[in-house]
This record gives structure tokens, sequence and C-alpha cells, in this order.
């Protein structure tokens, strides 16, 4: 190398960044040991933020626009270095760029199931997943407590803390917020803000903002969900009889229909049997007799099992009123024993389940037959 080469490029006239990455929030310009040329041309792009440390101190943080380095445009390190306006030598600074723009798309999800008491199933567990975006708003503290003398520091080395932090906001509003589990699908995007709002605060100490935070979806365990589709079905089906019958119609029919099926073949000549009963019946009661009138109607096949018998009546039992107070129950067996005993006369009152109010046991027409085996009081009694 000459020297007219190696003193051209000992100095640096000219401070860019141009990110093609898509994920890297801060990047340190390389010098390679060359110092900064008094009154070099600093570009700092919109989207960035360019921020100078002066010998482990920082210094000045420059917004998007263009700046000649000169001790007018910065204030800080000139008072560091005690540069006066005469100031004309070259200078060592490390330059940090920092991506101020929006990061989207980043993905967040519960690792494990979350516990929160619901109103109308009681304690369940919860998942849920969803995305969100995040950008630098203060660099100076996040290149502080965050980067520190990383030269690139991309999304993925603090995506995982981001989304430590946002699943235990998202449990803590989860658990106190008090909605059913029904009802969440309906409150995700104010879940969201609520959540969001609760993680800026944690966030602003990293020099960091969450502009948008998404739920996308809300999950139980699969064994509570099977359960819940079941009880949907068992609404939707409605009457379970007819459900049975239309589909054991159904699995006939779709065996009739296999080819080079026994069962098929078995129900399809069940079938075809049983249509051609049903034509001759109609045929038979469309013709006329022999003498003019329509033959009887064949008698219908007796059932292969008899009908369950009807269930027992269930019994009554009975309430007496005595001098203001209530006695029983009674059977009615009961009742005619302290009919025949004189307790029970045609005034006492009387009352079972599902009559209107207390009558007279005369009244009472299950109640009357017990006081025929007795005479009616004599008349004028």
């Amino acid at each position: 190398m000459g020297i007219f080469d190696f003193l051209t490029g000992e100095f640096i006239d000219v401070i860019h960044w141009v990110d093609d990455t898509r994920d890297t929030l801060v990047w340190r310009f390389e010098r390679e040991g060359h110092e900064i040329k008094y009154g070099a041309k600093l570009t700092v792009r919109e989207g960035q933020a360019a921020v100078f440390v002066h010998e482990g101190q920082l210094a000045d943080v420059f917004t998007p626009g263009l700046y000649m380095l000169e001790t007018n445009n910065m204030p800080i390190m000139t008072t560091l270095q005690h540069w006066d306006h005469g100031f004309k030598s070259p200078f060592k600074s490390e330059i940090y760029y920092v991506n101020t723009t929006r990061f989207a798309d980043l993905k967040w999800g519960t690792k494990n199931p979350i516990m929160a008491r619901d109103p109308e199933f009681g304690p369940v567990r919860l998942r849920a997943y969803g995305t969100y975006a995040i950008r630098v708003v203060d660099p100076a503290r996040f290149l502080t407590e965050i980067v520190g003398t990383d030269g690139e520091f991309t999304m993925d080395e603090i995506s995982f803390q981001i989304r430590n932090i946002i699943v235990q906001e998202f449990s803590r509003v989860i658990a106190g917020s008090g909605i059913p589990v029904l009802d969440m699908a309906a409150n995700t995007a104010d879940l969201g803000k609520l959540v969001a709002a609760e993680i800026s605060g944690t966030i602003a100490e990293y020099g960091l903002a969450i502009p948008e935070l998404y739920i996308e979806n809300i999950s139980l365990p699969p064994a509570v969900e099977e359960a819940m589709d079941k009880r949907t079905s068992m609404g939707i089906v409605g009457d379970l009889g007819k459900y049975t019958q239309f589909s054991a119609a159904e699995a006939m029919t779709a065996a009739a229909q296999t080819p080079n099926s026994g069962m098929g073949a078995g129900l399809g000549m069940g079938m075809g049997m049983a249509m051609a009963q049903q034509m001759a019946n109609q045929t038979a009661q469309a013709q006329p007799g022999p003498w003019g009138a329509a033959p009887a109607a064949a008698p219908a096949p007796q059932a292969a099992h008899a009908a369950p018998p009807p269930p027992p009546p269930v019994e009554h039992v009975w309430h007496v009123a005595e001098n203001g107070a209530t006695k029983g129950p009674f059977s009615k067996a009961a009742l005619g024993r302290m009919a025949a005993a004189g307790e029970l006369t045609r005034e006492t009152h009387v009352w079972t389940a599902g009559q209107d109010g207390w009558k007279h046991a005369e009244d009472v027409a299950e109640l009357a037959q017990l006081f025929t085996i007795l005479p009616p009081p004599p008349p004028g009694a």
C-alpha cells in the first residue's frame, strides 16, 4: 500500500449503516482501528438512531438526519474531551446504530398450562398463543441495559426474555379477569390490550415498547374439549331415538351398496322383501273383494318382542291437619285404619302433592270411599 492510500484510509469521513438482515437491533460501526475525522458526515436514516460511546461513557445520541461531526453537533462529547471551538484533530469513539423500527409478527405462547378458576366449569387449565410487535423507544437506555458492548445484537437474543414477561403477565391477567372460558374468544382483543398495558411498565426499563399484542387462541386440554364437543353434539342431535333410527338406516344403506359383501346382500334382500310386502299390501287394499268390498287388511305381524309393561302407578301419601298442626304423611291404607278408629272423619282436612289446597276428606274422590263402610251421621246431628 502506498503512502497516499494509507493517509486517505487513516481517517473515516463518512459514517452510515444500511440494514438488510431484518432482525438486527443494534450494529456497531466497525472502524478497524481508524480514527474518525473531525467534520465527517454522519447519516442516520429513518428508523435508526446513532449512539456515540467515548472511552466507555455514553455520549451523544443522533436521531434521523445528516450531521457534520463538529463541536457544535456533539455537545456531550465536547464536554467530555474539553474541546474548544478551534478543535480540528481526529478522535476515536464507538458508534452504535440502533434500529428503532417496529419488529412485528413475533411469536409467544404458554409453555405450561395456566391454572384459572372458571365460574361455570370450576378450576381449568388454559393454553394460549399469539403474536406481538416490539420497538426500541429509548436507544441509550436499551444500549446500556441490554446490549452492552455486543457489536451485533439481534432480535433472537432478547425475544425469549420478552416472551417470558408476556406469559407471566398474561397468566396474572387471565387468573384475575373472571371472564368465563366460553366468553374469552369474544374478548381476546380487550385481553391483548390489557396484557400489553401491564407489560409496558416492565419493558420500558429496557428502553422498549410493545405497540401491539394479539391473542390468537385460548384453548382447554384435549380431554375437556372432547367432553364439550360431545355436549354440543347432544344438543344438536335433539331426539336420540330418531337419530338412532336414522343412523341405522344409513348404515343399512351403506352396507347394501357395498359390492361383494354378504352382509350387504342379506340387507338388500331383506329390504327388497320388505318393500315387496308393503307393495302387496297396498295392492290388496286397493282391489275390491268378491262382493264389491275391499278385503280386510292382513293382520300386522306380531312384534318379535312384546312391549314392556307400564310402570306401576305412584301411590299418593296424605298430610292431615289437626288443631293447627300437620301430621303425616300417611298412606291410603293408614288413613283407612284411622277412619275405622274414628281418628279420621269426613270433615278432616287432608292434602297431597298436586292438590289445590286443603280439602275435606269426603271431597277427595280417592278418600271418599273410606267412609262408605260407615253410616253417615244421622239427620240433625
